[in-house]
């Protein structure tokens, strides 16, 4: 599954958002950072430090060819993402993973010149499912959902009868969601295996799907649907498969109706809720607690949360003037701009093209931003602290050295060095992660090294392990 979606505005390169009605290219917003003030007992009024999280930003595409711009609508649970690299003669969905090498382009379905990638949930390598659309124009014409099974695509089935669809999402089942047809016509859909299913199931008082835009792996399909009592109302839309029973999130206060655009494995629903089809706010929502108001980013005025992973954590997009892409963790909002390094390149606050798409379980963030000048998809990186590198001096024989070692660069502000044990281990603690350092191993009289010095940038696994070889003087 994946903890992202954007996935019925697919071929929309415009600006964001969610205001009304299901139309099929719509961006979100928001976010931002603050401090909460709490109250002990006796009513003392105290301000508690709120320690935002930091991120490494990257550039998910510039190892493909011919890429004029790029888009990232999506990241599976365990941090691989998809989305589209337009170029002059068309548009190709790609993968990334952060340690599986750099990001895949996958060929598009025959016919179609210009396919997008709207979720995965690829498991490390590029050998999963990854679902989306393919078209013959970038905006979306005769566009059929299309399944790429290890980078292959293939068409998902239509109802009988029907020529148009997508696919917005898919969970670890292979049960991918989207929707059939257009505007007055649209339905909601599942996929699962040969067979496309129409989601017919109504509310209590008669609403109905028209867009399914996600499915968590417990087979809980969100999305949004029509109120026939009010046509001017957006339904926020729930349906479970195995019980075959739908029912609405509600609204917050103020508004009368919403549209869903995530579920996470927590059971966790996110979206935008409005008055009619006016301006939305993001929200959150659980069984427990019903839908509770993500505060938005300063400045801004509407928004909307367009996914959210396992613990709750969720990212969208607010407007104000500009496109702001926020990070919620549960109590706070934050702007992503805050939360990159501030020579980094990327612009994600005065453009209206920037976007947050996608969250996944180690709380890596995707989507669209402006990176020198140009439109381009990113993926965020937790900076991890107090994090080690070690690893072995020793001879081919596999006998351990005496040696002295020094690591420098990072956030370091001066050298630390170590020395090995009796055994030739050594290790460095304290460090960060999405940081390159630098390992040199001293000079020695009775060994030299034919690799003396590494350059790396640590993770926040276990894989933070450097050995050196030792060769006899």
């Amino acid at each position: 599954m994946k903890q992202t979606k954007n996935r019925a505005r697919i071929f929309s390169f415009s600006k964001i958002f969610v205001a009304a009605l299901i139309a099929n290219f719509i961006f979100a917003n928001a976010a931002f950072s603050q401090a909460r003030v709490v109250k002990d007992d006796s009513e003392i009024t105290q301000t508690a430090t709120v320690v935002p999280p930091q991120y490494q930003i990257y550039d998910i595409t510039p190892g493909i060819t011919g890429v004029t711009a790029a888009q990232a609508f999506g990241v599976s649970t365990s941090g691989v993402a998809t989305g589209r690299v337009i170029t002059s003669s068309g548009s190709m969905i790609f993968s990334w993973g952060r340690t599986t090498g750099g990001a895949v382009a996958h060929p598009n379905l025959s016919g179609r010149n210009f396919c997008v990638g709207n979720a995965s949930i690829q498991t490390g390598a590029f050998g999963g499912t990854s679902v989306g659309s393919c078209a013959t124009t970038l905006f979306g014409t005769s566009r059929l959902p299309v399944a790429w099974h290890a980078g292959n695509p293939v068409q998902l089935p239509l109802p009988s009868g029907e020529t148009l669809g997508d696919a917005n999402d898919v969970n670890a089942g292979q049960i991918a969601v989207g929707s059939v047809n257009s505007g007055s016509l649209q339905k909601a859909v599942y996929y699962s295996g040969t067979t496309a299913t129409f989601i017919s199931q109504t509310t209590s008082n008669g609403s109905f799907f028209t867009t399914a835009f996600g499915i968590n792996d417990s087979n809980r399909v969100v999305g949004t649907g029509i109120d026939p009592t009010n046509a001017a109302r957006n339904v926020g839309m729930v349906f479970d498969i195995g019980s075959n029973t739908a029912f609405e999130v509600g609204a917050l206060p103020g508004a009368n109706g919403a549209l869903n655009f995530a579920i996470g494995n927590g059971g966790h629903i996110v979206g935008a809720s409005m008055l009619n089809q006016g301006a939305g706010l993001p929200f959150i929502w659980t069984q427990a607690g019903g839908m509770v108001a993500i505060p938005l980013p300063t400045g801004t005025s509407q928004g909307s949360a367009r996914a959210v992973n396992t613990a709750g954590w969720a990212v969208g997009t607010a407007s104000s003037a500009f496109a702001i892409p926020f990070l919620y963790d549960g109590t706070a909002t934050y702007r992503l701009q805050d939360l990159i390094p501030a020579n980094s390149g990327w612009d994600l606050s005065t453009n209206t093209s920037s976007s947050a798409m996608g969250i996944s379980d180690g709380n890596f963030i995707v989507g669209t931003g402006v990176f020198n000048g140009q439109t381009r998809a990113y993926a965020m990186v937790p900076i991890i602290e107090n994090v080690s590198l070690g690893g072995r001096v020793a001879t081919n024989e596999g006998r351990g050295v005496s040696a002295t070692l020094t690591i420098s660069g990072g956030d370091l502000t001066f050298p630390m060095t170590a020395q090995t044990n009796a055994f030739g281990y050594y290790r460095f603690d304290g460090l960060r992660t999405e940081i390159a350092y630098t390992v040199t191993i001293s000079p020695s009289k009775q060994y030299t090294f034919p690799s003396p010095t590494r350059t790396t940038t640590l993770t926040g696994g276990s894989n933070n392990n450097y050995g050196f070889a030792a060769l006899p003087q």
